[in-house]
């Protein structure tokens, strides 16, 4: 084959993983200009995605309960009177609270955000922002070993503690998140009066500094954390704990941390799972 003709069929099969991609895309509705812009960014799958710019603005004074799926169509919602709270006072109510099964999507809480979300049972978060964390930013409350808690998309910002909290029981699926500025990402509940064994999966996540750990789990209750494809920005020390190992317990008391970093058993990830850019 002649240097003329291999350079002929490598021209000839970027086209045609061009036109792939493009038919691809296509055929999600994306067409036009939209497709250049989607090539681009599905080859840079990696990066952060935008924080969002709220469509409106509504004030919340109660409680909004949901059951079924809430489409929010990306509102900004805060509390107002009794929900005016910014806080990190324990006990607070949520901006929005979720019965087993119930999807909310496509919101933005601001602030004052209270407590944020409340998780009754299994429940689904997707495309949630959180521009200031109050107390925290969701809460999982489900009693069911079975049940399983979904935070696809979105991201928080501004949490002062947890961002999410998880005192209930079952797994927790967290995925395409990212995370700035805050305390833990995700902790299993280290005092509560009634304590489970937890299932957490963090997956092609990214995370900001300053923060002070990514999960934190109880190992003496047999909690399990997966990490994978995490992207660790601004953070060239390391300071921020990847998995950190608790001794739980139901007292109330302050527990105590026993280590950090992968383990095998509670902490299950490896080195090339998390990146520092």
């Amino acid at each position: 084959m002649t240097a003329q003709t291999e350079q002929r069929v490598r021209h000839r099969r970027k086209v045609t993983r061009r036109r792939a991609l493009i038919a691809g895309v296509s055929a999600l509705g994306i067409t036009g200009a939209a497709v250049v812009t989607t090539t681009s960014l599905l080859s840079s799958a990696s990066a952060a995605a935008a924080w969002p710019t709220p469509t409106d603005s509504k004030p919340v004074s109660k409680t909004i309960p949901v059951s079924g799926t809430y489409d929010g169509k990306m509102v900004k919602f805060y509390g107002t009177g009794d929900l005016g709270g910014g806080g990190q006072e324990e006990g607070q109510d949520p901006i929005f609270e979720l019965a087993d099964g119930a999807v909310l999507k496509n919101v933005v809480i601001g602030t004052p955000a209270a407590d944020g979300v409340h998780c009754k049972g299994s429940c689904t978060l997707q495309n949630v922002w959180w521009l200031d964390v109050g107390e925290d930013a969701a809460t999982f409350k489900g009693k069911s070993s079975s049940a399983v808690y979904t935070v696809y998309g979105g991201g928080a910002r501004n949490a002062d503690d947890k961002v999410l909290q998880f005192n209930g029981a079952g797994k927790l699926v967290v995925t395409k998140f990212q995370v700035e500025k805050f305390g833990k990402l995700v902790r299993s509940c280290g005092n509560c009066s009634t304590q489970y064994k937890r299932s957490i999966i963090i997956n092609d996540v990214d995370v900001t500094a300053p923060g002070n750990s990514i999960v934190g789990v109880n190992s003496n209750y047999g909690d399990t954390a997966a990490l994978r494809k995490i992207r660790v920005h601004g953070d060239s020390g390391k300071k921020i704990k990847t998995c950190t190992r608790f001794e739980g317990n139901s007292s109330g008391k302050e527990p105590k941390e026993l280590g950090t970093g992968p383990d095998g058993t509670a902490c299950r990830f490896s080195a090339s799972d998390i990146t520092y850019q």
